[in-house]
C-alpha cells in the first residue's frame, strides 16, 4: 500500500502532463514537472529495491513518461544550416521597473547585444536605462512604458520599422513589437511577449487567452521572434501549441531548457522554474543561450545568440 501511495502521484502527474490537462490549480503545479520527473526516478528505485512488481511497473511508466518529456531539454538538437549574420538578443522582466539598470546595460555592453526586449517596463526604468548608457548602445527603440507591470519595450542596434504595441486581453500587459532591419538578413519581426500570469485559479482563463493570442509563427512568411516572460513552461499545453506553429524554444534547442529563470530568489522556498523564453522561427539557428542574474527583479535575463538566414 505504501508503494502504491508513492507511485500514484507521479502516475497521475504523467497523465495530466501528456494529455495537456492543465486546468485550474494544475496550471501552477505543472510548472514544477522537472522536479516531479526527478522524484519519479526515486520512487522507481524504491519499488525495485522492495521488489514490488506491479508498483514498480507503474513507477516505470510514470518515470518514462515524465523523464521522456523533460530530459530532451538538457540535450542540444540539430540546427538549420544558415550562413547569415549573428544576432544576440536579450530579454528581461524588470519587476515593475525596479531591476538594476546598470547591470542590465552592462550585460548589453559586455555581450554586444543587438536586440533587447523588456517587460514590466516603466517610465522610471526607461530613464534609468538611458542614464546608464543604453541609448548609445541600442539607439533604435519601440517603447510603451507604463507605471506598474503592464509596460513593454524593444531596443535595437539596427533600425526599426512597422513598430507599435498591443495590449493583451488578460491582465492588459502590453507587448511592444517592430521589424528589425539586420544587415544582410531578411526583415525580422521581434515582439516582447508578456501573457497574463496564472497566479490564482480565477485568472487561469486570462492566462490561456493571452497565450492563445500570441502571434503564431509564419514558416512561409516573415521571420519572427517572441521573447519575454511567458508565464508558462514547456510543460504547459498552450505554450507547446504556440511552438507547434513554427517556433523553436532557443534554450531547449541548445540543451539549456531546464535552467530556471524565475525563483523568486528572495529566500522564499520556491524552486526555480523556466517561464522566460526566446521563441525563434525554425529557420533561425540557435548557437547559445545563457541565463543572467539581474538585481532587484525576481526574473533572470535570457541571452540568446542566433544565426539568421541570408536575405
Amino acid at each position: 500500500m505504501l508503494c502504491w501511495l508513492a507511485v500514484a502521484p507521479g502516475l497521475a502527474w504523467a497523465v495530466v502532463r501528456l494529455a495537456g490537462l492543465d486546468r485550474g490549480p494544475l496550471v501552477q503545479a505543472l510548472a514544477f514537472t522537472p522536479y516531479v520527473a526527478g522524484w519519479s526516478l526515486l520512487v522507481l528505485t524504491l519499488t525495485l529495491a522492495l521488489r514490488r512488481r506491479w508498483p514498480a511497473v507503474a513507477a516505470a511508466v510514470a518515470a518514462l513518461a515524465l523523464v521522456g518529456a523533460v530530459a530532451p531539454r538538457a540535450l542540444p538538437t540539430g540546427q538549420p544550416t544558415v550562413d547569415g549574420p549573428e544576432l544576440r538578443l536579450l530579454t528581461a522582466n524588470l519587476l515593475k521597473g525596479g531591476a538594476d539598470a546598470a547591470t542590465l546595460v552592462e550585460l548589453v555592453r559586455r555581450h554586444r547585444v543587438d536586440v533587447l526586449t523588456v517587460q514590466e517596463f516603466t517610465p522610471a526604468a526607461r530613464d534609468a536605462l538611458d542614464r546608464a548608457g543604453l541609448a548609445g548602445l541600442l539607439p533604435h527603440r519601440q517603447l510603451n512604458p507604463e507605471v506598474g507591470t503592464t509596460g513593454s519595450g524593444l531596443y535595437a542596434r539596427f533600425p526599426l520599422s512597422d513598430g507599435g504595441f498591443r495590449r493583451n486581453a488578460g491582465f492588459a500587459f502590453t507587448q511592444a513589437y517592430a521589424t528589425v532591419a539586420v544587415p544582410d538578413a531578411p526583415p525580422l519581426r521581434v515582439e516582447s511577449a508578456h501573457p497574463a500570469a496564472p497566479w490564482s485559479v480565477e485568472v487561469v482563463g486570462e492566462w490561456r487567452t493571452d497565450l492563445a493570442g500570441q502571434p503564431r509563427a509564419t514558416p512561409d512568411g516573415q521571420l519572427g521572434i517572441l521573447a519575454g516572460d511567458f508565464n508558462a513552461t514547456l510543460d504547459h499545453a498552450p505554450l507547446r501549441a504556440l511552438l507547434a506553429s513554427g517556433y523553436v524554444d532557443a534554450a531547449d534547442a541548445v540543451g539549456a531548457g531546464l535552467v530556471g529563470t524565475w525563483g523568486p530568489y528572495d529566500g522564499t522556498p520556491i524552486p526555480p522554474v523556466t517561464i522566460d523564453h526566446v521563441l525563434v522561427d525554425r529557420r533561425i539557428a540557435v548557437s547559445a543561450v545563457t541565463i543572467h542574474r539581474v538585481p532587484a527583479t525576481d526574473h533572470r535575463a535570457v541571452l540568446a545568440t542566433l544565426r539568421l538566414p541570408t536575405r
